[in-house]
């Protein structure tokens, strides 16, 4: 059986890329800071391995890469705890993965970006992951098959995004929010983790970067007002200006948690729209977010949970 190692494997992208896999009869290695916060979900698919590794450190990332058909990273964090922490992910992983897989033999490699990353980007974040790009591309002349996915945001049951809208929708009827007329093309984890997975085998791909959107495109302040709806909230959105998005982002890059950033705002200030169709390779058209985000994000009553149980069910 072949073994792809998965890093960013216990993420949520990583956890629905796993099950995807496991579905194509392919067996995993995925390293993990921290096996004890796994989820159990991810530990229990077959032919899996969850080890505790260190991937900063050069010999044990050699370590998991080794053996593996093809290696696959999902790593990537939207905000920085410390300086230069979006470079150390985003850019300088990647390089080592890169020779991780040059010095195993692997000539397989497939890397998650993100959607509108480019050196001339007005975030850190964005240049970053092209810095990552870049590392990625250049495998190529060292014979390793490369592809990159650039997904707009992604939403799915565990998502950081929609779940979000509505946690701060649950805490105060009014909602300042940040640079509202900002415009994502939200595309469904399962059909991120399904194009993946796909591409593994496919040759086609090779040396290719597909962007990755949903079908339909909305302003910021549509999904929050869409979110709010489906939790039954009658919310009133205080649509703020460029410059207290940016005073408010202010404040809250410095509250624990970090709900939003400065460089998160500048982010927004580029359109995260895909300039082309779903990849034609994947065999399937994206899942629009009105057909997926009620069955885990509208407000539950008997009826409404009747009404899922009968979708799970086909009946």
């Amino acid at each position: 059986m072949r073994t792809i190692c998965l890093i960013g494997g216990s993420g949520f992208l990583g956890r629905h890329v796993a099950s995807a896999l496991c579905t194509r009869g392919i067996g995993l290695r995925i390293p993990t800071r921290r096996r004890e916060r796994v989820k159990p979900e991810l530990i229990v698919l077959p032919n899996t391995e969850v080890i505790e590794a260190d991937i900063t450190n050069a010999k044990v990332l050699g370590e998991m890469v080794a053996g593996c058909a093809a290696v696959i990273n999902l790593t990537g964090i939207l905000h920085e705890r410390s300086e230069g922490d979006f470079r150390r992910i985003h850019a300088e992983l990647p390089r080592r993965i890169v020779d991780a897989c040059r010095s195993s033999g692997v000539s397989r490699l497939i890397h998650v970006s993100a959607l509108k990353a480019s050196h001339d980007a007005p975030s850190k974040y964005l240049r970053s992951k092209a810095e990552g790009e870049q590392q990625i591309r250049a495998a190529e002349a060292n014979g390793i098959n490369t592809t990159i996915f650039r997904p707009s945001v992604i939403f799915g049951r565990d998502d950081a995004f929609l779940n979000l809208f509505a946690k701060l929708a649950s805490l105060s009827p009014i909602i300042p929010l940040g640079c509202p007329n900002a415009r994502f093309q939200p595309v469904f984890v399962d059909d991120v983790a399904r194009a993946i997975a796909g591409c593994v085998d496919d040759p086609q791909t090779a040396g290719r970067t597909y962007e990755l959107c949903g079908p339909k495109t909305y302003r910021l302040q549509e999904l929050v007002e869409y979110v709010c709806a489906l939790r039954g909230l009658n919310r009133v959105i205080l649509p703020l200006s460029a410059r207290m998005s940016r005073l408010q982002a202010w404040f809250l890059e410095h509250l624990p948690g970090q709900l939003m950033t400065q460089d998160n705002v500048q982010s927004m200030q580029v359109d995260n729209v895909c300039d082309c169709p779903f990849p034609e390779f994947a065999g399937f058209e994206p899942m629009a977010m009105e057909a997926a985000v009620p069955l885990y994000l509208a407000k539950r009553t008997l009826a409404s949970r009747l009404d899922r149980f009968r979708v799970r069910a086909g009946r």
